[in-house]
Parts: structure tokens; sequence; C-alpha cells
């Protein structure tokens, strides 16, 4: 992938970085030379970035022509947004207090060139700072009151580079564009780049250490450069052609952002944040499910208004469950309608909806795995010994779980596979897990999960590696769909 400067005036350029072409800015916009360059990371170095600048246009039309632009279109925007600002200022409040304790006065300029500062003792604010705004050349802005706070932050021109930091500035430039130094991968001769989000000290990753590893072979089979990115990365998603996401997805946190940035600048998302909404909110799924007749256990949508009435609808016992529960959480058994109206208060005081289901007790659930409007993998997840769910959560965040049970996707019940399909066909064209009991002869869908889990030894049991290999391949092809569609 060749490796572009683009600056306003390349006479008046005051720095000398081996191993890159020092382009002008009206040359890339305007020559057939990069018009029609197929591959590029572009690093957009002009004075400004104002909107409808040349230096605006550098990165959108980079990202129209399939460049990796730094500074991306959506950095450039969030450097101007003043809730994300504060966003991220209260994010990093304990690194923020700590980086900046000695200093005595009540403002404090920090200069960051390609993620370091000149000051050893600043450089992990300023790692952070560069991976949430992705942007080569930043000065970040901070005021005192009662505690540091970041006021703000915006892109600077290499003109403005003190003459006794430049130095520095080359051989940081030299490191972040070799990575030597930090997690930066160079692409070097890779068809497309792919970002696995995934935090292995996470509460409920989607996939362990093992599987991972081979999803990462999986794609480096098919030409892919593969980088594991954290929740510190976020500024970082333009650099990429896919996002897989592997840790726990939920609307309020990181994952769907991360879902959302890489939606926003064009890259091939799973789960997408379509599919994270709608998987994750039970209320919308026992409409969905309802309107499109796909058999459920006996369900009502419940509020304050109508909670005591449930017992009288569904009987006893039945099952409560938030709308946002994943993991076994957010979901009570309950015997009585005393339980019932407790449980179910403390459930309406987080929102104002919550579901309530027929309990239909079986020894275990289907989970049949789709992508691509495909059936994947076909699972028994078994309860808990002596219990009525997969997951029995102990004391001290201590949890046991049911054997699973793999088979091929042949091998299940083609009337489960069916409904499976049907239900995952309502959400999109993305990797689910759908959740299927049979009771009494008859199949009902529990619920659609989005992000489903993917470990070693289990989901994988039959496929083995082509499991891993299949999710690629969708990867692959979505990928070279967008840009055969792009202009």
């Amino acid at each position: 992938m060749k490796t572009l400067i683009v600056a306003n005036n390349p006479n008046n350029w005051p720095l000398q970085i081996p191993g890159v072409e020092l382009v002008s800015a009206r040359a890339f916009l305007t020559d057939r030379t990069y018009v029609d360059l197929k591959r590029a990371k572009v690093f957009n170095l002009c004075r400004s970035y104002r909107y409808q600048s040349i230096g605006y246009y550098v990165s959108l039309l980079a990202e129209a022509r399939g460049h990796k632009a730094i500074p991306s279109i959506t950095t450039i925007q969030d450097l101007k947004s003043q809730t994300l600002i504060r966003f991220v200022s209260d994010e990093l409040d304990e690194l923020i207090q700590k980086s900046l304790s000695p200093i005595q006065s009540d403002r404090f300029v920090l200069s960051i060139y390609f993620g370091r500062n000149v000051a050893r003792r600043y450089d992990r604010l300023s790692s952070h700072l560069f991976k949430l705004f992705h942007s080569p050349l930043l000065r970040a802005y901070f005021v005192r009151t009662d505690r540091w706070q970041l006021q703000n932050i915006d892109p600077i021109s290499a003109s403005e580079i003190p003459e006794s930091h430049r130095e520095f500035v080359v051989e940081f430039a030299q490191e972040y564009l070799s990575g030597r130094r930090s997690s930066v991968r160079t692409f070097a001769q890779t068809r497309y780049d792919l970002a696995i989000l995934w935090d292995e000290n996470g509460e409920e990753p989607a996939s362990d250490a093992k599987a991972i590893r081979k999803f990462v072979r999986a794609a480096e089979s098919l030409d892919f450069g593969v980088e594991i990115i954290g929740r510190d990365d976020y500024g970082r998603v333009a650099e990429f052609d896919a996002l897989f996401i592997r840790d726990t997805t939920s609307v309020n946190h990181y994952t769907y952002r991360f879902a959302r940035r890489g939606s926003a600048e064009g890259l091939v998302v799973i789960d997408d944040p379509e599919s994270i909404l709608r998987c994750l909110n039970k209320v919308y799924l026992a409409e969905l499910l309802n309107r499109h007749q796909i058999p459920t256990p006996r369900t009502l949508v419940v509020s304050k208004e109508n909670l005591e009435s449930v017992v009288e609808q569904l009987g006893l016992p039945c099952v409560l469950k938030q709308p946002d529960s994943a993991f076994s959480q957010g979901v009570s058994k309950v015997d009585s309608q005393e339980a019932l109206i407790e449980a179910g208060l403390k459930m309406l005081d987080k929102s104002e909806l919550i579901i309530a289901q027929e309990f239909l007790p079986t020894d275990f659930d289907w989970r049949i795995g789709t992508i691509d409007r495909k059936p994947l993998y076909a699972c028994k997840y078994f309860m808990a010994r002596r219990h009525w769910q997969i997951i029995r959560n102990l004391e001290e965040g201590k949890r046991q779980e049911g054997r699973v049970e793999t088979l091929r996707v042949e091998e299940a019940p083609r009337k489960v596979v069916r409904m499976a399909m049907q239900a995952a066909n309502l959400i999109g064209d993305s990797l689910y897990g759908v959740d299927v009991k049979v009771s009494g002869g008859k199949c009902y869908v529990i619920e659609i999960n989005d992000n489903p889990s993917i470990e070693a030894g289990y989901e994988d049991e039959v496929l083995k590696d082509d499991l891993y290999l299949r999710i690629m391949a969708v990867f692959l092809e979505r990928i070279e769909r967008k840009k055969q569609a792009a202009p």
C-alpha cells in the first residue's frame, strides 16, 4: 500500500520523512496519477480541515477513491464536536488527572505528534487521544477548575511545529509508519485490512483467545491484514476495510459506537449497528416476531399499568425479562403474584417496558448460528445442573454452565432450522444466533442474538477451521462487492 503525505505546499514543508511520497494538495485532487491510484494510505497534513477547504476535500476525495485517509472525514467532524470532547474528557478522566497532576498552572497545552509527545511522561495520554481523534498532528487544550478537563482538541499544520520539536516529529512519524513502537500495522502487501474488536479481559467476550487466533488465521489465508483492536482505537476505524466485533455488544457500550463509526466510514461491519439495536431489545423482538407470526412462548409487553394482570394472562410460573438482558442476566422466573410484582417493579424502574413470557421448561435450547441468510452451525445448549437456564449465576461472580452439544446443521430437526432462519432473516443478513425451544412437538423462537458466542471446542466442534473460514469469506465477498459498486 502506497503511503502519501499531502500538504498545501511541499516547497515549504519543514519535515523530511523517509519512505513516503510528499504530494501537494492540488496535485492530489487533480492529477490523474492520484485520481486513479487504487490503494493508498493518505496522511492529510494540510493547514486547515475547515468545511469545503482544500484540506477537507483531500480527506473527502481520498475516501471516495477507496484510499485510507488520516484524518478521515468522520474524525474531522469529531474534532468539532464539543459533546464528544466532553465524553472523551470523562472517559479518560483518571488518566488526565494522573498525567497533569504535577502541573502548577490552570491551563496546559499538549502537542501530539503521531500519538507521541516530546516529554515521555505524556506519551500515554497522547496515545489515547491520538487513537480517539486519529489525526497525525494535534494540540489538546486542558483547563483546571476543581480538576483537569479536556477543553478542546485541534489539528495543527507542520508549520506550527516548533523547530526544537521537528527532529522528534520525524522520529515519531518513522516509528508510526513502520509500526515499530505501537500496535499499528503497515498492512504492506495484503488485499484488504480487517479489524477485530475484542477485549480478552472483557466480562463476556463473544470469542475466546483460541477462537480469535483461528479467525486471524482464516482471514490471513484470504489475504487480509488483520489487527486486534480495543476500545481506545475508535479513531483508527477508518484505516480498515472491515470491522468484526467479538466483544460484548450493547447500545450503551463502546462496541455500538464502533459499529456506528464503521458503518459511517463505509466498512463492512459484523455485527452492524442496526442488528445490534434490533436484537438487543426484547420488546422490539416480541413485536417483530408477533407481527410476522413466528411462534414464541405466549408473550406480553408489560408496563406498570398492566403488571398485575400478567399472571391472569400467562399463568405461573412465568419469566420476566429486561429488554436488554443477556447471558441469563436481567431474567427472572417468578412463581407467585408477590414475586412477580417485586421483580417487575424493579425492572420497570430501569425501563418503561419489559417482557413477560410463558415458562416452557426444556432440557436444552437449540442454537442455530446463521450468517448471510444461511445456517452456519447447530448446537444444543443444555440447562445448567438443577437450574432452568443455560447459565446459573452463583455468588461472588461465579457461574455454572450447562454442556454444549454441536451437530451438523443437516442433523438438526428441519423445522427448527427453518424457523430459526425465518426469524433471523427478519433482522438482516449479519451473524446471528437464534434460540429455539421444542415443547409438545412445537417450535418456539426464544430470542435472536446478534454477536453470538463462537468459542473453540464448542460452536466449531463440527466444522472446525472451516467455520472461521466461512465467516471470513463473507467479509471478503462483501468488501469486493462494495469496491465493485463504488463509482
